[in-house]
């Protein structure tokens, strides 16, 4: 279905309805496909930071470990 930007715009919440429905829905000016309204899709998982967190260790100095290469590079 096409509808003019006037017309979305005075029944958004319908077309909204219709797009959750499953009907594609395109607005358009002066003919032209503008934008499509699509459902937004729940994400399946939520992201959490911080899972990781205390599992690896990393021991290395890394100044220590590339000091030569450092003073190479900046002297």
């Amino acid at each position: 279905m096409q509808v003019n930007l006037h017309d979305a715009k005075t029944h958004l919440s319908r077309y909204v309805a219709q797009a959750l429905e499953g009907e594609e829905v395109v607005i358009a000016k002066a003919g032209r496909p503008l934008v499509r309204l699509v459902p937004v899709q729940d994400p399946s998982e939520v992201r959490r930071g911080g899972f990781l967190q205390g599992a690896a260790v990393a021991s290395a100095d890394l100044k220590a470990d590339f000091a030569s290469e450092i003073d190479a590079l900046f002297g």
